[in-house]
């Protein structure tokens, strides 16, 4: 016979969705020895999951089209088919002068800065967002947690 649990658990049910969003962009680490410390792009895929322990009078979390509208917005005007680049990488002046489109951080632009970066966003708009995965190549991701 299984033991029975006599610990204080509380049941904590929750409902998640989750939306992908693809986009193109370019990016170089700073102090990094291997070959991404070349400006380079990807095709890169966000994973946004949303959560709440309840649904709301449509019976959703939230509607698809609302994680689309306004974090798929921002991502294509932000940073799709762009160079997200640490600040003071020495390049972004040259690039600046010849006008190519960056989106500028503090940090180096690796793919857990960016997956913080857009789950930051989808906090900031309100979303009960608790987890966003970038997935760089079809078979790297980094991940950022609430």
């Amino acid at each position: 016979m299984a033991p029975r649990f006599r610990g204080n658990w509380r049941n904590q049910s929750m409902f998640q969705v989750t939306r992908e969003i693809h986009f193109c962009y370019g990016h170089r680490l700073l102090n990094y020895e291997g070959k991404c410390r070349y400006l380079h792009g990807h095709n890169g895929r966000a994973v946004i999951t949303v959560e709440s322990a309840e649904l709301d009078h449509r019976g959703m979390v939230m509607d698809f089209s609302d994680i689309k509208r306004v974090v798929a917005s921002w991502i294509d005007a932000e940073l799709d088919h762009r160079m997200i680049l640490h600040r003071e990488d020495p390049v972004v002046p040259y690039l600046k002068n010849l006008g190519e489109p960056m989106h500028l951080i503090d940090e180096n632009p690796t793919a857990e800065t960016i997956a913080r970066l857009i789950f930051n966003f989808t906090a900031s708009q309100g979303f009960p967002v608790t987890q966003v995965q970038l997935w760089e190549t079809p078979n790297s991701f980094a991940t950022y947690r609430a």
